[in-house]
């Protein structure tokens, strides 16, 4: 099998699976290359399945990584019909405590948002701070910044 055949398998089960789904329920999606003490196990662009996971598969919102390099550019944010759907633009890494620099994120939100309207972006960290009980490599008051971090920065982007 490859790989298109399979990735429209998968849109199809996806959206066969959401059709029974009551009109109220936001159904989202977390696309994640790996979050075990601070590593990763995948890297590369969504270029290969963007069109089915943005365009054909039937969820409403998508959190996607960019807080490096490995997950590629923005350009797959095309894909994204206009509408209600929204791209939740991981920006702010879960992996270390340092803090991004607001220009440097909001330079980034501004190209992703050559390629999908602002009004479908939102922000995030681009995983969960801990997918195992060993967690990440970084404090609970330096995970607690990163938040303050994502709810400011929102704020000035997109008010509040």
């Amino acid at each position: 099998m490859n790989v298109a055949t399979l990735a429209d398998d998968y849109a199809r089960v996806i959206n066969k699976s959401l059709e029974a789904k009551p009109a109220d329920m936001v159904i989202t999606t977390h696309v994640c290359r790996g979050n075990f003490r601070s590593t990763f196990i995948a890297s590369g662009g969504y270029e290969p399945v963007a069109e089915r996971l943005l365009g054909q598969c039937n969820y409403d919102g998508y959190f996607l990584e960019y807080d490096t390099e490995r997950a590629g550019g923005f350009e797959p944010l095309r894909f994204l019909p206009k509408g209600k759907k929204i791209v939740v633009v991981g920006l702010i890494t879960s992996k270390s405590g340092t803090l991004e620099k607001n220009e440097d994120v909001k330079r980034r939100l501004e190209e992703a948002a050559k390629f999908a309207p602002l009004e479908q972006l939102a922000l995030s960290p681009q995983c969960g701070f801990a997918s195992t009980e060993e967690g990440n490599v970084l404090t609970e008051e330096q995970q607690w910044a990163k938040m303050r971090e994502v709810v400011e920065l929102a704020e000035e982007v997109w008010g509040k």
